[in-house]
């Protein structure tokens, strides 16, 4: 048994028009979501933003092999992504890393929009 296999996705969001974070919120939340609902081998993914800075995704998949074919794939077309699209610019970090462990508190995982998607 492990924790998962964990791949970061970030964009730098410093340059990036006006207005973004609210497009990547509607963005994520009419669209990206339910495209990752589906994904094979995904145990789960977080979409992260501190607005001015940074936009990320954090995905955590079962297995290496799942987690590295994503990475792969995405890597490849990652310039032509709608994140990219959005921010105007690619990712300026793609990064495998080890899910060393997870812990579900007494309010568990929630699925869903956050507060600034309201």
């Amino acid at each position: 048994m492990n924790a998962g296999y964990g791949l970061t996705v970030r964009w730098s969001l410093t340059d990036a028009p006006e207005g973004v974070a609210a497009e990547l919120r509607e963005y994520v939340v009419g669209t990206s979501m339910a495209n990752f609902m589906f994904l094979d081998g995904l145990a789960f993914k977080t979409w992260r933003m501190r607005e001015g800075q940074w936009f990320e995704g954090t995905y955590v998949f079962g297995e290496a092999k799942d987690r590295d074919e994503f990475c792969e794939d995405f890597t490849a077309k990652a310039e032509d992504s709608p994140g990219s699209r959005i921010v105007g610019s690619p990712p300026i970090e793609i990064e495998p890393f080890e899910v060393v462990a997870i812990a579900e508190g007494p309010a568990q995982f929630r699925r869903g929009p956050g507060p600034g998607s309201a």
